[in-house]
């Protein structure tokens, strides 16, 4: 198994935000589609695929709706996508995704984490390059060959196809992302959930003391209502 297979096993153990965390997210995720191509999701591939991603963590089918009204109103602020880039204790490299209707509050914050645990904060570009940016996909494992579909797929930039109990997952580069929806939706696939994600190219093993230092950055930065993920370099046990 490749690499997206194996960052996938050793994050699925990890954290992924409490519930609320989740729908808060994918509230955001829905303002940005719709600010960006309209409410309608039979004309809008992003909408679509967020409410995928709304399905799949349970988020109630009024509050999809109640966010897609919310997010056409005119006085609804944006969100804008930005990217922050530093480092933990002991050389780990973090990328923090954050969606934000105020940069200046965003910013203060995210550097005021870095500083506070003894990281820092750095400028951009300073570690994004040693993190692959990815698309993925999940689909149900049912009455589907997922090696077949695999070599179908390669035309379209498909990298990774493997099989956990949740269903099949494909991975490949970012840009790929729209190709390899369209394909699927044309091959009347279900997508059960898609998004994106930033593998660590290389990943550093740290003693126990060391991961609870990291840790406690890293905790800090993911309860920030503005974050919408974060990746490290830190090499991570599946326990």
């Amino acid at each position: 198994m490749g690499r997206a297979f194996e960052f996938r096993k050793a994050r699925k153990m990890k954290r992924w935000s409490a519930m609320s965390k989740a729908f808060t997210r994918i509230g955001k995720d829905i303002v940005m589609a719709v600010k960006e191509g309209g409410p309608n999701p039979e004309s809008n591939a992003r909408l679509r695929a967020v409410i995928q991603n709304a399905k799949s963590v349970n988020m109630p089918k009024e509050n999809v709706e109640r966010a897609i009204k919310k997010a056409s109103d005119k006085n609804q602020a944006d969100y804008k996508e930005i990217l922050y880039e530093g480092y933990a204790p002991h050389g780990i490299a973090i990328l923090v995704e954050t969606a934000t209707d105020n940069n200046n509050r965003t910013v203060a914050n995210i550097r005021s984490y870095f500083n506070k645990y003894n990281g820092s904060l750095g400028t951009s570009g300073s570690v994004e390059f040693m993190f692959d940016h990815t698309c993925n996909f999940r689909i149900p494992n049912e009455g589907i060959d997922h090696e077949a579909l695999e070599l179908d797929l390669i035309d379209f930039g498909v990298e990774e196809v493997f099989i956990d109990e949740d269903g099949i997952l494909i991975y490949a580069p970012f840009e790929a992302f729209g190709a390899i929806q369209k394909e699927l939706e044309n091959r009347h696939i279900e997508i059960l959930s898609s998004g994106f994600e930033r593998i660590p190219q290389v990943t550093k093993k740290l003693t126990q003391e060391e991961v609870a230092d990291v840790e406690k950055l890293l905790e800090k930065i993911e309860e920030d209502e503005d974050v919408q993920n974060v990746y490290h370099t830190m090499e991570e046990s599946e326990g």
